[in-house]
């Protein structure tokens, strides 16, 4: 089997670089004004707006590496459960959260988004959303 195209321990040192560091954080834990917030499937994210534009080139070579039914140029977007393999069907991780983070940080960055309100998705198949990645260009 090939190697994953999306290297998944990459994915989250990226993402924890993205986040605030608690000597960031005010004392009573408040997001930061100027912080990127996302919702995630499970988890809110706050994201420090100058290390998330810092490592827009990588989020957007990982969202390349996605199958194409993800791009909003091909597919249109496909099941969050989807998110697990790379456009060549390799499983590049098993953790839902590392499929959050990505995703996260793609919305984060204007390069992503849910194309269903969350109220819609109980009706998607698993009960999980649909992730879009609006892509510029038709594969």
């Amino acid at each position: 089997m090939p190697a994953p195209l999306i290297d998944q321990i990459a994915v989250d040192h990226v993402f924890h670089d993205c986040l605030y560091q608690p000597e960031e954080v005010s004392v009573d834990k408040k997001s930061p004004e100027d912080a990127v917030i996302v919702q995630g499937v499970m988890h809110t994210f706050g994201f420090h707006p100058q290390r998330l534009e810092s490592h827009r080139a990588e989020v957007k070579g990982w969202l390349d590496d996605l199958p194409v039914k993800f791009r909003a140029s091909s597919g249109g977007g496909w099941s969050f459960l989807n998110l697990c393999e790379d456009r060549n069907g390799t499983q590049w991780t098993g953790l839902h959260l590392a499929c959050e983070q990505l995703i996260t940080m793609a919305i984060g960055l204007g390069l992503g988004e849910y194309p269903l309100p969350r109220e819609l998705w109980d009706v998607a198949p698993g009960g999980m959303p649909y992730f879009t990645y609006l892509d510029k260009e038709p594969v």
